[in-house]
């Protein structure tokens, strides 16, 4: 709980950069003295190398991960079949939940639609004046081809992250086949690669209040405290599309038809308190593992089973607010993604939300939603500010993530003819 309350304490003091970084650079775009515009600009030079630091893990981050992962998810399946019917739904879940974010940040935008002006602002501050360019259409043959390019390595400095993705999914089915003794080696060997990894973001991390003030005083002078009200926008845009996918979680459990929904909603609410008090889903597991048991007449043998491969395995809610704030970059960006660089987008959100599972707030954030950028060809200089509010979706997404693992629990629960 101690490491709990140090991890909340870093959020709102990155949050509280942000705010100061955005009402200096404010000031100092209002004040027009231009030594000091010189010294802010050094100083976002600052952001620009922490960003830098952030983008370097990525590639080996995901590899990794998604290597790692998909021997987990292997074991887990070999473990019985009552594994294999919660990984089942688990799968099920999270491309309902893919699809869920693209018609509903969609349709939120098109509610309310992101104002041009002060997005062009914004990200001219957090790039430093870069911009992007328009995505553009491609073929099926084109798009199939960069699924698997000739040299995996040059496709990954290309920033090709779907290909890159499908390798690592590849490579880790075809290390499941080795004799176990070599298997083990690899996996241990990307398991380790991949905690390294986070062990960097967590230096870098470390100093995110910096390298956030820094990034946040380049879009105070650019876009004023208009940057406060997108910013807003964006976190209430990913939040909602987080609460009403969860609801379709309700409405799952309604269509069973051997749970009322009503007394599902009255059994999960209190491990839901848990789960907004503590932001995490492990955590909330015995919560979970009660709630099951107790209150909904789960058999403490699929409970038991069940809620900690959820833990371990599934995170609903992770396509659903990644994929929201990738399609927020892009409104951002005034990109029209493809129909085909959103079915890609889908796919790598549904891999890495399998392989981010257990990482801590901002580094799965990064992790997650950047490798989705590049499937949709965004750039992901705006993420270093995004991070900064992670903290208020992420009270969301753990309510989100819990409400469906004890879901899943009932579902897999129903399917069983008899209570042992």
């Amino acid at each position: 709980m101690a490491r709990s309350q140090v991890s909340h304490r870093q959020h709102w003091i990155v949050l509280g950069s942000l705010a100061a970084g955005i009402a200096l650079g404010a000031w100092i775009d209002a004040a027009g003295n231009e030594s000091m515009h010189a010294l802010a600009g050094g100083i976002e030079a600052i952001g620009t190398l922490w960003l830098n630091a952030l983008r370097m893990t990525v590639g080996p981050l995901v590899f990794a991960m998604l290597v790692s992962a998909v021997a987990s998810v292997s074991d887990a399946m070999a473990t019985g079949r009552l594994a294999s019917r919660a990984i089942g739904w688990f799968a099920l879940l999270l491309f309902v939940a893919g699809v869920l974010a693209v018609l509903l940040t969609q349709g939120l935008l098109a509610l309310w639609p992101v104002d041009r002006t002060t997005a062009a602002a914004f990200i001219a501050g957090a790039s430093q004046g870069g911009t992007a360019a328009a995505a553009t259409s491609i073929s099926w043959s084109d798009w199939l081809q960069q699924l698997l390019p000739p040299n995996i390595i040059a496709a990954a400095a290309d920033n090709a992250i779907l290909a890159l993705v499908v390798f690592a999914i590849l490579f880790g089915f075809a290390a499941t086949r080795l004799p176990t003794h070599q298997r083990d080696l690899l996996t241990g060997f990307f398991a380790a690669m991949a905690e390294a990894m986070v062990v960097i973001v967590h230096w870098v991390l470390f100093v995110a209040p910096l390298g956030v003030f820094a990034l946040a005083l380049g879009v105070g002078r650019q876009a004023g405290l208009r940057a406060a009200g997108l910013l807003l926008q964006y976190a209430t845009t990913v939040a909602a599309v987080i609460v009403l996918a969860t609801l379709v979680i309700y409405l799952v459990i309604a269509l069973r038809g051997r749970v009322r929904v009503g007394d599902f909603a009255a059994a999960v609410a209190p491990v839901q308190v848990v789960a907004a008090s503590t932001q995490s889903s492990l955590a909330t597991l015995p919560a979970m593992i009660e709630c099951a048991r107790e209150r909904l007449g789960v058999s403490p043998r699929i409970a038991h089973l069940v809620l900690p491969l959820a833990v371990a395995v599934f995170r609903y809610t992770s396509p659903l607010g990644n994929l929201a704030v990738c399609f927020f970059v892009a409104a951002m960006y005034g990109i029209e993604p493809s129909l085909l660089q959103t079915a890609g987008a889908i796919f790598v959100a549904f891999a890495v939300s399998i392989g981010s599972v257990g990482l801590p707030g901002q580094v799965s954030f990064i992790a997650s939603v950047a490798p989705i950028c590049g499937a949709l060809g965004l750039p992901i200089e705006v993420l270093g500010i995004l991070v900064a509010v992670e903290i208020l979706p992420d009270i969301f997404r753990t309510v989100g993530n819990v409400t469906a693992d004890v879901a899943v629990t009932v579902l897999v629960d129903e399917s069983e003819p008899t209570h042992v």
